[in-house]
């Protein structure tokens, strides 16, 4: 763990694979994270997290009031990622980087972020991103194979909401058309049917190298001022329908949303 450079030497850097929004391994969303000893280059960076080919990799380096940390997917640098950050979080934990009661505290590219220890849980602060009433292009309905109920758009992502849990976890995309499309990604949601969850919801990025993300933090902070609009509740538990599957408590506070979850290290490596 002494360079960030990736050049060949006799110590490497710690690189640990975490499944984020789980409590059980090979569920949730697996997140690559790497811990650095100094910034580096980003397209060093790019290639870690091509060569990792996971739908994210972290990188964290260590600052005077925190920590920097960045976000790859296997194709672009990513403004906001919740799954890598709750694995990023627990790996300071669970590695004996922070202590326990500490509250990890991010840079990023969506300014400060933090996660604190709940119990068996772990909570991030995030900005909300709600999505406002928007005309769906029409290729982006005809790649989907729906007819939503609502439409609406953030900076980065579509939202869609859609009739029921059943349809949602039926959708299956065309990923060609999808990738023509000048955007992050596409969230498709509905009320759930399952006792204890308020709402599902699957996420689909191929434009930035992930056909389906298994789970996907960012999404929540538009998912969690949709739902609590339309159920009229502010603490909601979201399912991602993907084939991984994972669980997401969500709460709205203001313009934040707090995300809340499990993780599992499942491997531990050094990058050499």
């Amino acid at each position: 763990m002494t360079r960030a450079n990736g050049e060949n030497g006799d110590v490497g850097l710690k690189l640990l694979q975490v499944d984020a929004f789980t409590d059980r391994a090979f569920a949730g969303n697996p997140a690559a994270v790497c811990l650095l000893e100094r910034a580096a280059d980003p397209a060093w960076m790019q290639n870690v997290a091509r060569e990792m080919n996971l739908s994210e990799t972290a990188f964290l380096s260590a600052r005077a009031d925190g920590y920097d940390l960045r976000w790859f997917t296997p194709a672009a640098e990513v403004d906001l990622c919740g799954h890598a950050t709750l694995a990023t979080a627990h790996a300071l934990w669970s590695e004996g980087l922070l202590e326990p009661a500490t509250t990890a505290r991010f840079h990023t590219r969506s300014g400060w972020l933090t996660a604190d220890r709940r119990g068996d849980w772990i909570e991030l602060d995030f900005p909300g991103q709600p999505a406002a009433p928007h005309q769906a292009p029409p290729e982006l309905l005809s790649a989907l194979g729906l007819r939503p109920q609502y439409v609406g758009k953030n900076r980065t992502d579509y939202l869609i909401e859609i009739a029921s849990e059943a349809d949602v976890r039926a959708v299956r995309p065309d990923f060609a058309k999808l990738r023509t499309l000048p955007i992050r990604g596409v969230i498709v949601t509905s009320r759930s049917a399952t006792p204890g969850v308020d709402f599902v919801s699957r996420f689909f990025a191929p434009g930035v190298g992930v056909d389906e993300d298994p789970v996907t933090g960012s999404a929540h902070c538009a998912l969690a001022p949709h739902w609590a609009t339309r159920l009229a509740k502010d603490e909601m538990v979201g399912y991602q329908a993907s084939p991984r599957g994972g669980t997401v408590r969500v709460r709205v506070a203001g313009d934040r949303v707090k995300l809340s979850g499990q993780a599992v290290t499942v491997l531990r490596g050094e990058l050499v």
